[in-house]
């Protein structure tokens, strides 16, 4: 009968197959956890009222806050084609719900009159550049 030599663990990590199996295992988790984590995104230091009020307030953080803070939306000035833009490019790119023609009205006329795009600060001042102006 012949002894099968004993492999240590380091020794199996350094072996080419098993090092691919285990690049292979950890992208696959990584792959199946990254939308289970941004589907899972609560915002814990924000509620609507923090924000203006305005008609759409409610549902417009609601909608944002389902992957993001809403201080990142805040934070943006941009004009109503550069939130439709925007909204466009969740949809297509990071798999945003497409809103029905009602919310997608009532979204949009609450960020354009929220938060418009602001006039460039003094020369040299910093501007948006997604902002179609």
């Amino acid at each position: 009968m012949h002894a099968i030599p004993s492999l240590s663990f380091r020794r199996l990590l350094d072996a080419p197959l098993s090092r691919g199996l285990t690049l292979l295992c950890v992208g696959a988790l990584i792959a199946w956890a990254t939308p289970a984590l941004a589907q899972n995104f609560t915002p814990r230091d924000e509620s609507p009222e923090d924000f203006p009020a305005g008609a759409g307030r409610d549902e417009t953080f609601y909608a944002c806050t389902a992957c993001h803070g809403f201080k990142l939306v805040a934070q943006q000035g941009l004009s109503r084609a550069g939130w439709e833009d925007s909204i466009n490019l969740m949809v297509r790119r990071h798999n945003m719900p497409a809103l029905d023609e009602a919310d997608r009205a009532r979204l949009l006329g609450y960020l354009e009159a929220t938060y418009p795009p602001r006039a460039p600060a003094a020369r040299g001042g910093w501007q948006n550049p997604f902002s179609k102006q």
